[in-house]
């Protein structure tokens, strides 16, 4: 059983990007840039590096470039802001091999500050009720099993997209619709940086609380109104400080309609 990490990034030069980040496996770059269309493969300290330059944007499109690419058994989504643990790959083999009904694992990770941003403290099945915690760099997963459900990221969410977050929390989403049995774990594999500003957060404003809005139907349909209220009142202290709430739950209706409007 093998891993190959899947990286979504932009604009990058050159490959100093994996030393930042600790790569100690297999890896597929997707680098979407202006510049040129491009492919390179080589070997990096042992492991094999497949690097392809694309003049689009999009995260969604852009996680789909590396999944169509990749060979390996299991796939770790990546974004250029994080380091990995020593011995990651290690862990997340280790991971499948004690779970072999597993088919998508989500591990915990530390914040910037060191301190763990736990979603687990022992092995947990994740339904649907409970997978809107799950950011992508915590994903991994048996590529055949999703590859034969025919499952692949929504292009419409994720930085430079039309909704600018949210396509990483519908994979998992999807693959629990699609019967897939997901879990998550409590081993840490990376940690998170200040490396970069924030490619789609520019502040709790309308477009966050349309986008917001419009991830919401995506996930719960007509329930999307209520789940949105009720989502607002419980962040009301992080997301709505300094914002009206009133407000703030108009924005998130406007995304619903926008996002049911779609042609």
């Amino acid at each position: 059983m093998n891993l190959e990490v899947l990286l979504a990034t932009m604009d990058q030069t050159d490959d100093s990007v994996l030393d930042f980040m600790g790569v100690n496996s297999d890896i597929i770059v997707c680098n979407q840039n202006s510049e040129k269309t491009d492919y390179r493969s080589y070997e990096r300290k042992g492991y094999n590096v497949r690097w392809y330059d694309f003049q689009e944007r999009g995260v969604g499109l852009n996680r789909n470039n590396a999944l169509l690419r990749s060979t390996a058994d299991i796939c770790l989504l990546a974004d250029d802001d994080v380091k990995y643990e020593d011995g990651y790959e290690k862990i997340i083999l280790e991971a499948f091999e004690k779970n072999p009904k597993a088919d998508v694992i989500l591990f915990n990770i530390y914040s910037a500050d060191g301190k763990k941003r736990s979603e687990a403290e022992k092995n947990i099945r994740v339904r649907l009720r409970n997978c809107g915690k799950y950011g992508g760099v915590r994903i991994a997963f048996r590529r055949m099993s999703v590859i034969k459900n025919a499952i692949s990221f929504n292009q419409l969410f994720g930085g430079g997209c039309m909704f600018t977050a949210g396509e990483d929390v519908i994979f998992v989403k999807t693959c629990i619709e699609k019967g897939l049995h997901v879990i998550a774990v409590p081993d840490c594999i990376l940690r998170l940086t200040d490396k970069r500003p924030s490619t789609w957060f520019n502040g709790h404003n309308p477009k966050f609380y349309e986008d917001f809005g419009s991830s919401y139907y995506c996930h719960f349909g007509n329930l999307a109104v209520v789940a949105t209220f009720l989502q607002l009142i419980r962040k009301r202290k992080i997301w709505v400080n300094d914002y009206p709430f009133w407000k703030a739950w108009k924005h998130a209706r406007d995304g619903i309609k926008k996002y049911k409007n779609l042609k």
